[in-house]
This record gives C-alpha cells, structure tokens and sequence, in this order.
C-alpha cells in the first residue's frame, strides 16, 4: 500500500536529473581550468591552521602545558567503562559513563550479543529501505513502544542524528519550535535545520513558556514544544504535568528527550511520565538514546502509528543511513528485558544519587540545581578551577570530566558526576570527602 506511482517517478526523475546536472558540472569545471586568470586567494583560508576552531584548541593546549595540566579529554580506557575503570594500567573510582544501571558489560547482555552475531553478523549493510528488515530490529521497536504503550517505534543509528533528522522532518516553515534554554545541541541542530520559527524559553520556567506561546501560538501552523526528561547538565527535571497543560490548551505537540531519563526515573525505570504518573500518551514525542542504560549506540522514537511512518519514509537519518546492527540493537533489548525484570537497580540508582546529592550538600559543595537521581554537578565557578580540580581528583584515584566554557556559561563552570546502581555508598562518601578537602585547600 505504501507504492506511490507519482513518487517513483519523481525518484527516477530527481535521479536523471542528479546525472545531467553532474554532466553540466563537469562542464563547467573544464572552463574553469581553462580560464587561466588566477585569483588573488587570502592565504589564510587555504589552511585550517588559521580557522579560530582550530586557534581555541591550541590556545587551550598551550595553556595547559603552561600550568602543568594534563589534558583531562580523550584518556584511553583500557576495559569496560563502569563504576571502576582502568587508565594507564591503573584503576580510577569512575564517574564519567553513563552506564546507569550497570547493564553494560554484564554476562547476560555480552552474551545475548555474541549470539546475535553467530546468526547475524555485525552489520546490516545497508538502509532498512534498502536492504529490508531484520527480526531483531523491529522486535526492539515494539519493546521501546511497549515501555510508553505507544502505537510504535522507530530505531535511528545515531542518537543525535535522531532529533537533528526527526524535528526537521516534522516541522518546517510555518511552523514554531519552543525549546527549554538548556537542551541537548542535537535539539537546536534539528531545530535550526527545520526552518521553523523558534524561540527559547528560560529553563524550566513554565511562566515564560506560557508567555511566548501566548504571544505567538496563532501565528503559526504546527507547534512543537521540546525539552528533556533528565537534564544531563544540571540533574533536574521539567513539571511534566504544567507541560502537557499548556500543550492541551494552545493546541501543541510535546517531545521529551529521554536520553538521560529511561532507567532512571520512575519506580520500574520508565523514565519521567512514570516519575510523575501521568498518561504517556499526552507526550507526541518520545524520544531517546540506546548508549545510555540501553548499553547499546543509536537512538529512537515512540509515537503514533501517522509519526512513525512518515519517519520511516522521510527522516534522511533513518531512509539514508543503514540500519541498526544485530549487537547494537539486541543489547539495546536485552538492557530493556533486564530493567523490566529486576527495576531494583533502578531503587539501588536513585538511592545513590540521593547519598551523593545530600554528602556533597552536607560538606557545603554547590551541587547547583540537581535533584540528584543521576546527576551531580560540582560547580567550580571558574573553568581554569574545574579543570584543576579534575587533574587533583584524577591523582586521587578519581576519574570526573570538567565541563568549560564554552559548554556552559564561565561562572557555571563544574565537575559533573555521574552515578550509577553499581556505585558503593564507600566510594560515594569518600569522594565527597576527598572532593571537599581539595575544594577547601583551593577555596572553591
């Protein structure tokens, strides 16, 4: 039912348009070369030495040797990535994975893989439209739709590529996008590719939402309004409820970004509509990553059978990019049938956000806004003192990322900390404790 005559042929259409168009190009470059008048070219924008991208890393290189810092990105972690890991043959407490439940690494998921790759092999080769289905890719889609009891879902490689390609698909001119201030870069790339209108709203702040939707809901087609389930920044969460309110009454769509929620919120770990116990099917949009608890790498949708095929047969990160792997994907089912059949990890997570959260408080740290489930920023107030403090905690046998500016604002500056379910209530104190020492000694 879905062949379309008319579109076919404006398929093959665009494609022998693409190939003469090709032939005129071709043209165009042999008179070109055959101009011989040479233009006056500014060196500078020959190289990439010059580009200020390139500028910003070397002044921050520069000043890191200058202060004797090492450089606290890209360190090689020689095993599995959990709540201890190994640098440089040694091992470091490990607050920098987002493998929240613990899942990945774990007898029963590596093994689930390694038999999905005896039957299916690494890859897939090629586009679900292309190379046609597999069993394990669609039986993941109904697993993730089941969680939010959604009609559907659909499975991106990326979870980036998953907002940057769906809300530009959706929505386009004539449309308004309103985000929370604070979300995900994916987010504002899939807004700015849209062509829709946007605005920000200040975080979290449903009285500036209202605002802004006040002002400018009738001058618009479709509206969507965008936030996060979990804000991987701060470790807070949006009113859930005010949300869906105001998306009822200005007649909107509403996408959460479960990335850091799934596994997280929630007595059973089904994210923030369990948290507040309201109806999932008042949110459009589900959306979430698979490398998170899932322990696998892409991202997905749940929603209504009308959004998910248009997804299916428009998102160009799902019709232009291959499909979902046999490992990636069956781990991403095998973290979901574990968290359904034993959310005491989840209990075990939250308990120990809690303990971070009230520790650090407790020794005066400014943990900012975090409500402490998974997230706990340290706020530093300055990038050079966040950077500092990562190297001290690193010869503390402590491995924490600092996040600089230009990711937040200077004075917002800090170490984030990720807890998971398999950290100790031990390696939690005695972090706060070290933590807090080398905050005195420094006057953080």
């Amino acid at each position: 039912s879905m062949f379309n005559p008319p579109k076919f042929a404006g398929m093959l259409n665009s494609i022998m348009k693409e190939k003469s168009g090709k032939s005129e190009d071709e043209k165009l470059a042999r008179e070109l070369m055959e101009d011989d008048a040479q233009p006056k070219v500014n060196k500078k924008f020959t190289t990439f030495r010059e580009h200020p991208l390139y500028q910003k890393i070397s002044t921050m290189r520069t000043l890191a040797s200058t202060f004797h810092i090492e450089d606290p990105f890209f360190r090689e972690h020689e095993r599995v990535n959990g709540t201890v890991t190994r640098i440089n043959g040694k091992d470091y407490v490990n607050y920098s994975s987002y493998n929240y439940l613990g899942f990945n690494g774990s007898a029963e998921l590596n093994e689930a893989v390694i038999n999905a790759v005896k039957v299916h092999g690494t890859s897939v080769g090629a586009s679900r439209l292309v190379a046609g289905e597999r069993p394990f890719q669609r039986s993941l889609e109904r697993k993730l739709a089941d969680v939010y009891d959604a009609d559907d879902a659909i499975v991106f490689v990326s979870g980036h590529a998953t907002n940057v390609s769906v809300i530009s698909t959706l929505f386009g001119a004539g449309d308004l996008i309103i985000n929370d201030s604070l979300v995900h870069n994916s987010i504002i790339e899939g807004i700015k590719l849209s062509g829709a209108t946007h605005f920000p709203y200040v975080h979290n702040d449903m009285d500036s939402l209202e605002n802004l939707l006040k002002k400018n809901r009738r001058n618009h087609e479709r509206v969507l309004i965008v936030t996060e389930g979990l804000f991987s920044m701060d470790g807070d969460i949006p009113d859930l409820p005010k949300l869906i309110e105001l998306k009822k009454r200005f007649g909107c769509f509403l996408m959460i970004d479960e990335a850091h929620s799934l596994g997280v919120l929630g007595k059973t770990g089904k994210g923030v509509y369990e948290h507040f116990d309201v109806d999932p099917h008042d949110v459009d949009l589900w959306m979430g990553t698979l490398s998170k608890t899932l322990s696998g790498c892409g991202g997905y949708i749940a929603a209504t059978q009308d959004i998910v095929d248009i997804l299916k047969y428009n998102a160009p990160g799902f019709v232009f990019s291959v499909g979902i792997s046999a490992p990636m994907a069956v781990a991403a089912e095998t973290a979901l049938d574990m968290l359904k059949k034993d959310p005491s990890r989840v209990k075990r997570l939250q308990e120990n956000g809690k303990l971070f959260l009230e520790t650090a408080k407790s020794l005066n740290l400014n943990t900012g806004k975090s409500l402490g489930y998974s997230v706990v920023p340290i706020i530093t107030g300055s990038s050079r003192k966040a950077v500092w403090l990562s190297a001290a905690l690193f010869k503390e046998g402590i491995n924490v990322q600092p996040i600089i500016h230009p990711a937040v604002e200077e004075r917002q500056a800090r170490l984030r900390f990720f807890i998971t379910s398999e950290h100790t209530a031990e390696q939690i104190t005695k972090t706060c404790e070290i933590l807090s020492s080398l905050c005195k000694n420094e006057g953080i």
